[in-house]
């Protein structure tokens, strides 16, 4: 592990109670057990401001590829008469 600080935390506690019961079922100590559940929530966190991000540049994105998917409808049905008047020949 690369250069570690000592940081001191305040818990309720039953959530310590929680905490060592999981020391015993993982067979780690605290100091592991904390770790790895901020390495969790750190990474829930990404994931949603990620999540987030996505689904802001959709809802922009969405009335110009609306107007776009509009646009072009018109091109489509001009295409399709135009294959079908040539397959009709």
């Amino acid at each position: 592990m690369s250069a570690s600080k000592r940081i001191i935390i305040t818990v309720s506690e039953s959530l310590l109670s929680e905490v060592d019961e999981f020391t015993v079922l993982e067979c780690k100590n605290r100091s592991e057990i904390v770790r790895e559940a901020i390495r969790y929530y750190l990474n829930d966190r990404r994931k949603e401001q990620l999540r987030d991000q996505m689904k802001k540049g959709y809802l922009e994105m969405a009335e110009i590829n609306l107007k776009l998917a509009c646009e072009t409808a018109g091109m489509d049905e001009e295409l399709f008469r135009r294959c079908e008047h040539k397959l009709l020949e």
